[in-house]
């Protein structure tokens, strides 16, 4: 017999199996040792009052053999002489999981990567981490796997318009992920982990007769009759395909530019700006909590933060327990700043995107930026104008900390009372932070609203609005400034009949397994219309 059984467990009880088939015993009226063996579909963490519980919903198997879960299973094909060939430009999820899913289809993918593979970019991170060196091509950003690589591994989403979200999280699975992802609220690998996983997904390409190549930074396609006839990369190569997956990510400017430049339809998009704030990851576990320790049997805690300051959404972005603050930049003299975390966040602090909400009536009185669009030769009726926003706030933050990638920030408390600190306490991020007034790196309406969030969040987390919290600027990169349009039946450009727009850089996904489902999306329609 076979139960699908919920329980509500004290966490030191949901961490010892004994104890949980004598429970499983107990809710079905039998004895433990007719509990053959039991699997996890679901683990959450209840700490709304002051004990917290684990939510378990398992899958028991009682007097019968017990079958431990199965990875999926998909037919990847030889596609080494398919005759259909696609181009599918970045190597982040959804280009990769594109890339799967046409190999699944019986076509042969063209993946053509910017940067360089998933392990060579240790080097790069290395040098702008310590020696303020930044690679324009490989980066946090930029490479193999994508942001997400480097940036954390986080797999949660609400979106599953888009496609089968188990599917992506088996695929992990298949590839090396853990098997807890599959039953976690809040699933997430660790940046320790994730390049293996990566590795085995391009093994596994070009094992089926996929092209996988690196150091292909595309710049320029050749158009006929609305139709991409191929793609030129910078070494004056020309790749054909019967199609374009442009799957490139959020920061991929140059793609921005060469779209805009050749007359191909783009817009400006809202997307959300800010910083990073650090806390001591005993504080957010005192927090959460509601203890002064934690324990073994509970993981660094974590939070997710909303407020509305005057019409403007303020909200914590990509929050990482245990984790560290990176610099996220992908240029020279414009700093970003992003988080991660290793797989068993043990870090000693937790850190947290912050930021508001960025929509064209914000920009409208802005005198410096209509200055610096001047320079652009450009105004605020242009598609990129959100795009060079962006990089406005990043080079003056650059700039206020003083050069190497070295990041301007404040203490939380003096930051909201206007304060330049006299001190900051420690931090994650490599490069070194500056004591710094912010209001003079952040546009008013980004540090005003920030200023009401943190105090309003204070309210709503006893402990969290301290000056042991440290505010780091700037977070910049939550999403793509620029939307790509893509016809909703047929998911191609309206004005390029072979160009397909995909996930974050053409601003129709947000994270790893969204990504990775447009990516799927994408490639699944290709198989069919063309």
């Amino acid at each position: 017999m076979q139960q699908q059984i919920s329980l509500k467990l004290l966490p030191s009880e949901a961490a010892d199996d004994n104890i949980l088939k004598s429970y499983i015993a107990n809710s079905i009226g039998t004895k433990p040792d007719e509990i053959s063996g039991f699997r996890l579909l679901k683990r959450s963490i209840d700490a709304r009052g002051k004990q917290v519980y684990i939510n378990l919903t398992l899958h028991a198997y009682i007097n019968e053999p017990f079958i431990d879960r199965d990875t999926v299973n998909i037919n990847f094909k030889d596609v080494s002489k398919a005759a259909r060939k696609v181009i599918v430009i970045g190597a982040g999820p959804a280009g990769l999981f594109a890339a799967l899913k046409l190999i699944e289809e019986g076509i042969q993918p063209i993946l053509l990567e910017r940067g360089k593979d998933v392990r060579a970019r240790r080097r790069d991170l290395a040098a702008l981490n310590r020696e303020g060196i930044v690679n324009p091509d490989s980066n946090y950003c930029f490479g193999e796997g994508g942001a997400g690589t480097y940036s954390d591994g986080k797999l949660y989403t609400r979106s599953n318009k888009r496609g089968d979200i188990n599917r992506i999280l088996n695929l992990f699975v298949k590839f090396g992920a853990e098997d807890q992802i599959l039953y976690e609220a809040h699933p997430h690998i660790g940046t320790n982990k994730l390049p293996n996983i990566i590795t085995a997904i391009r093994e596994c390409i070009t094992s089926c007769g996929g092209v996988f190549l690196f150091d292909k930074k595309v710049t320029d396609f050749v158009i006929e009759d609305d139709s991409i006839k191929c793609v030129i990369t910078a070494d004056n190569n020309a790749f054909h395909g019967e199609a374009v997956i442009l799957a490139t990510g959020h920061s991929a400017r140059d793609i921005f530019t060469l779209l805009n430049n050749k007359q191909i339809a783009i817009e400006a998009k809202p997307f959300a700006l800010g910083v990073r704030i650090e806390h001591p990851q005993s504080i957010i576990d005192t927090i959460q909590y509601h203890c002064s320790s934690r324990g073994e049997y509970l993981p660094p805690a974590s939070y997710s933060l909303v407020q509305q300051v005057e019409s403007k959404g303020v909200f914590s972005f990509c929050m990482c327990p245990g984790g560290i603050i990176a610099p996220a930049s992908t240029n020279n003299e414009e700093l970003v700043v992003n988080g991660w975390s290793p797989s068993k966040r043990n870090n000693p602090f937790a850190n947290s995107g912050m930021v508001v909400t960025v929509e064209d009536k914000d920009l409208a009185g802005l005198k410096d930026f209509k200055e610096y669009l001047k320079e652009r030769t450009t105004g605020l009726d242009s598609p990129l104008s959100m795009m060079y926003f962006q990089e406005m706030v990043e080079r003056n933050a650059y700039k206020a900390g003083g050069g190497k990638f070295v990041a301007p920030a404040q203490r939380m408390a003096d930051y909201c009372n206007n304060k330049t600190s006299g001190s900051l306490p420690a931090c994650s991020y490599l490069p070194g932070i500056q004591t710094t007034d912010l209001r003079t790196t952040l546009p008013r309406f980004i540090h005003k609203s920030l200023q009401e969030g943190f105090k309003a969040f204070g309210k709503k987390m006893k402990g969290y609005y301290t000056n042991e919290a440290v505010v780091v600027a700037t977070e910049s990169r939550t999403s793509s400034p620029v939307r790509i349009p893509r016809d909703s039946s047929t998911l191609q450009h309206p004005q390029i009949k072979n160009l397909y727009p995909c996930a974050e850089g053409a601003g129709y996904a947000g994270g790893i397994v969204s990504a990775a489902m447009d990516g799927e999306r994408v490639a699944a329609m290709i198989a069919v219309t063309q």
